[in-house]
């Protein structure tokens, strides 16, 4: 008992202004399902069972894996204004895009080159020397998502349209801060109707895969992110040394959030069809941004053991290691397929239910990319960002 409050302890204070550590649990979170996802694609492996007295039918979570990923841009949101929520600063452009470019740019460009020279051309995908180049040109330009060669038709790593995105959001931050800053009601008025236009005009569309994952479709989605930094820095103002009643308050809000948001992802996983699938997530976006948004803010301000399972130490290494791991899971997961790696009795072990194979497959598919993530961020990451921020003169406090 005594070890248990003494680990709860530091969570008895109040939130730390400069890092949310609670965030990083949300972001572990958040990736693991979207790997889940993945990884589930490959080994078809059912979480459904006994568990004791007790039949768990969890299945619909990486059935619907995918729409974390919509989870992780409302976080990217939350955190790219959390820093000048309360205030009338704005980031200054030249600055901003110096300090993302050196959060993001290392490890993408690395899983560009390599896919691209290790798996895209060595497959024979492109038929030309020219679809080769233009692939590689428009990843290099963040601009991938845009075309259908090099998004629906491009053999390099797949999950990198998500930098793509985030990236063409990055541009506008600058003026976008600055906009709701100055009018937050019209700026947020003005992003609700161009996401929720934008949707609605994509779903008159027969084929969406192009559409579905375009910044306008998720501008809804960073607007939470403001809105949620901006009650997150009222709240810390105004619930100082705050009371067990109001921890229980945010704790109760944060469960309900949370059920709102599986009861959403079984809703999504019944969709039937890609395009029903495809317009289910479209419409869903909105309200699964609400309940994270809502458990995002009350994570900052529930119970200790709320905040000690999100924002412990093994979660605070996790989330380090969690854009890398975002980058490489799924390409290693259809490697260690390939590669046969984990022996099998059936030819296609997947497909016939072999559970002996199914385990340890999707538990080396989750460890793997660790390891991974491990090596690229201490041994390539870091140190090219500390390099970078020497030569591009940026202070580790701005990173």
């Amino acid at each position: 008992m005594q070890t248990l409050k003494s680990a709860f302890a530091p969570y008895q204070r109040d939130i730390d202004e400069k890092h949310l550590d609670v965030l990083d649990g949300v972001r572990v979170l958040l990736s693991f399902i979207v790997g889940w996802y993945h990884i589930w694609q490959q080994s078809w492996l059912m979480p459904i069972g006994m568990v004791g007295p007790f039949y768990v039918n969890i299945d619909y979570i990486p059935r619907s894996g995918y729409s974390a990923v919509d989870g992780l841009i409302f976080l990217s949101g939350l955190l790219m204004f959390l820093p000048y929520a309360g205030t009338k600063r704005s980031p200054k452009p030249l600055e901003y895009y110096r300090r993302r470019l050196l959060r993001i740019a290392p490890a993408y460009f690395l899983a560009v080159l390599v896919s691209f020279f290790v798996e895209a051309l060595p497959s024979g995908r492109y038929s030309t020397a020219w679809e080769a180049v233009r692939d590689l040109l428009a990843h290099f330009t963040f601009t991938h998502n845009l075309f259908p060669f090099s998004y629906t038709g491009s053999p390099i790593n797949g999950v990198l349209w998500t930098l793509a995105v985030e990236m063409q959001a990055y541009l506008l931050f600058p003026w976008l801060c600055r906009a709701y800053q100055k009018r937050p009601a019209l700026t947020g008025a003005a992003l609700l109707a161009i996401a929720f236009g934008y949707r609605y005009y994509v779903a008159g569309f027969e084929d969406t895969s192009l559409l579905i994952n375009q910044l306008p479709a998720f501008l809804d989605i960073y607007l939470l992110g403001f809105i949620s930094a901006g009650a997150i820095a009222a709240l810390r103002e105004r619930l100082q040394g705050e009371k067990n009643g109001e921890k229980v308050f945010f704790t109760v809000a944060l469960i309900l959030a949370a059920w709102g948001y599986l009861t959403l992802m079984q809703g999504q996983a019944a969709e039937n069809g890609i395009e029903h699938i495809r317009l289910g997530q479209m419409n869903r976006r909105f309200m699964l941004g609400v309940c994270l948004s809502i458990f995002s803010v009350s994570a900052c301000f529930s119970l200790p053991a709320v905040r000690f399972l999100l924002g412990n130490r093994l979660m605070r290494w996790l989330s380090v290691l969690s854009y890398e791991f975002y980058i490489w899971h799924q390409t290693l997961a259809v490697h260690l397929k390939e590669w046969r790696l984990i022996p099998s009795v059936s030819d296609a072990p997947w497909y016939d239910g072999e559970a002996a194979w199914q385990w340890p497959y999707t538990l080396a598919c989750f460890l793997l990319p660790l390891i991974v993530a491990v090596v690229l961020t201490y041994g390539f990451e870091r140190p090219i960002q500390r390099w970078l921020r020497e030569n591009w003169k940026i202070k580790k406090s701005d990173k």
